[in-house]
Order: structure tokens, then C-alpha cells, then sequence
């Protein structure tokens, strides 16, 4: 029987915040591995990007080609997510005010929980097996998957629906806390939820007109994303 209702989580801002400099140092020493080259993401705003645009950045810094990017982006990919997998700290007390609650209540209510993030695969996961939410999520959408968020959030519901795990009458709801989540739901024609515990403040999210604006995930109620009456 397909859930009544998808809801999608950001990660970084969203689910955990001030997680550390070990993302930043993964990305960091996979470059350095594969080119040699010494680069840095201080001047990048990072926030909302994808980790192969921000790469991409600091290949472009370095004065790699664009040609050359795309051929080696691959295997910076793959030493980022093992340098990450390998160094990634407890995160328990870096879980975002109510993500944890908000995740136990709309699983079970009976909706659908996955992910749409701009980290990686196994970063991605990684994370949240180390912020102790790993088991509330059942599936997700990371940056090597698509070009962009508004792609991410695409594929994750069409995978959902491929799956059978929901159908036309489903309730979506992406929920993020930085404009971009925000964009990408509307491109898709879903519910955005914003959340101001990222670096984005309440008033910035206001101006992009999210379905629901909230301080944190404490304020998110299981009506938010549950149809009221029956799956109408």
C-alpha cells in the first residue's frame, strides 16, 4: 500500500548542524590525492551547494580545465567518501532541535522519509548513522545523482513512485533550511517546509515564499505533512 505521505530532509542545517570540519577536510584531501594540487573552500559558499559543484570550484581555483574536472571528478568522488567514511565523528549531539522527534512521529504516522542532500552517498549516510537517524530514513537522493537539487528532489520522488512506495495521492514535502530546498520544491510542485537552523535566517527563507516557514523542527507538526482527511 503507497504511504500517504513522502516527506524529504535536507541534511546539513536541517537534520545536523556544526557538524564539524571533517566534510570540508574529505573534499579537501581528495583533491590533493588526485591532483596534488592544495586547495581550499574557505572563500566557497558552501551552504546549499551540491559537494561536486563545490569540487568543481576548487578544481576551477587550482586552474584545472573543465575537460579535465569531469575526468577526474570520479575518483576525487570516491577518496572524498572513503576519507569522510573514515573520519567522521559522533554527531548525537550535533542533531538539529526536533529532527529527531519530528522523524520518529511522521514514520509513525505511516509517511515515507528519505533524504535529498547535497553530500554524497556515503557521506550522507555516514552522517546519519553517526547522528543516531540512520533508521528513520529509507532512502535518499545525494549530489553525484544529479546537476542540481531541483534534480534531486525529481529523482527522489520518482524513485519512490517506481518503487511503489507511493502513488498520485501521496502528500510530498521537501524540508530544508536554505533557499535552494526551497526552489527545488517548487520546481517539483511540492510542499516546501523551511526551517532557520542553518545559516539562513527565518527572514531571508521568508522572502522565497516557503509553504511553511518554522524556527526549528520542534514547531513541525505531523499535520503538516499528513493529509488531513484520509488521503483526499
Amino acid at each position: 500500500m503507497a504511504a500517504r505521505a513522502l516527506v524529504l530532509f535536507d541534511i546539513d542545517g536541517t537534520l545536523v548542524r556544526r557538524a564539524g570540519p571533517h566534510h570540508r577536510e574529505a573534499l579537501i584531501e581528495a583533491v590533493r590525492c588526485v591532483t596534488g594540487f592544495e586547495t581550499t573552500t574557505d572563500h566557497i559558499p558552501v551552504q546549499g551547494m551540491l559537494d561536486g559543484d563545490i569540487i568543481a570550484w576548487m578544481l576551477r581555483d587550482a586552474g584545472v580545465s573543465q575537460a579535465a574536472a569531469q575526468r577526474l571528478l570520479p575518483r576525487i568522488v570516491a577518496v572524498a567518501q572513503r576519507h569522510y567514511v573514515r573520519r567522521c565523528p559522533d554527531l548525537t549531539q550535533k542533531v538539529c532541535p526536533g529532527a529527531r522527534l519530528a522523524l520518529a512521529r511522521v514514520v509513525r504516522h505511516g509517511a515515507l522519509t528519505g533524504l535529498v542532500t547535497g553530500n554524497l552517498t556515503r557521506i550522507g549516510w555516514k552522517k546519519m548513522e553517526r547522528a543516531g537517524l540512520r533508521r528513520y530514513l529509507r532512502f535518499g537522493a545525494f549530489a553525484e545523482m544529479a546537476k542540481d537539487r531541483a534534480g534531486l528532489a525529481r529523482m527522489a520522488v520518482a524513485r519512490a513512485r517506481s518503487e511503489g512506495w507511493i502513488d498520485g495521492r501521496t502528500a510530498v514535502t521537501l524540508i530544508g533550511d536554505h533557499p535552494n530546498d526551497i526552489l527545488a520544491a517548487r520546481a517539483n510542485g511540492i510542499q516546501s517546509i523551511a526551517v532557520a537552523t542553518g545559516v539562513v535566517a527565518a527572514e531571508e527563507l521568508r522572502e522565497y515564499a516557503p509553504d511553511v516557514l518554522l524556527e526549528d523542527l520542534r514547531g513541525l507538526r505531523v499535520g503538516m505533512v499528513m493529509p488531513r482527511n484520509g488521503r483526499e
